[in-house]
């Protein structure tokens, strides 16, 4: 029998059940990516079939909005290198286990922090990017794990997509081409 999903697991032991939502987010997202994404060439991580975002750009950019978005939990403001590095998520070039790698170390950073944010602070306020838009720390923590499965999901699909498309020129069924 098949494992159920993360969020179907139970209590994270010695997590507030009100944060434990979002580090089983994460362990879903690790769980998904690692499914789709292992094994695929450079080519297939940043390939663009029908003109498609490419997959490691999805993959690159939950390592970097998680780590941006902790930021503002914390109550920071973003860096020159935060911001250099959310310039650089479609750059390719990476394989997919160096992407992987990346998702793995922001999601057990963000895990790290969020087991310290406490119960109390969740309804304090929080500001987002240089407008300083307002939210409150549970606002945050619930963006932070709608929008990784956002990408999640944008990521398989876009692994299903490059898949099937080096599959279909290597039979010759597909130009390479895109409109």
């Amino acid at each position: 029998m098949k494992e159920p999903e993360p969020w179907l697991r139970g209590p994270l032991p010695g997590v507030d059940p009100l944060i434990a939502p979002l580090l089983r987010s994460f362990e879903h997202a690790r769980e998904e990516l690692a499914d789709y994404v292992h094994g695929l060439t450079p080519e297939q991580v940043w390939a663009r079939p029908h003109g498609q975002v490419p997959l490691g750009y999805h993959v690159r950019h939950i390592a970097g909005s998680v780590n941006r978005m902790m930021t503002y939990l914390l109550g920071g403001t973003l860096t020159d290198a935060q911001h250099a590095d959310k310039a650089r998520e479609q750059q390719p070039g990476a394989s997919a286990e160096e992407l992987l790698a990346e998702v793995e170390a922001s999601l057990t950073r963000a895990a790290e922090d969020a087991r310290r944010i406490t119960r109390e602070s969740l309804t304090e306020p929080r500001y987002v990017g240089r407008l300083r838009l307002p939210t409150t720390a549970v606002g945050l923590l619930v963006h932070i794990a709608e929008h990784t499965q956002r990408h999640v999901g944008q990521a398989i699909e876009a692994a299903k997509l490059a898949r099937a498309y080096s599959a279909s020129e290597s039979s010759g069924g597909a130009s390479g081409r895109t409109r």
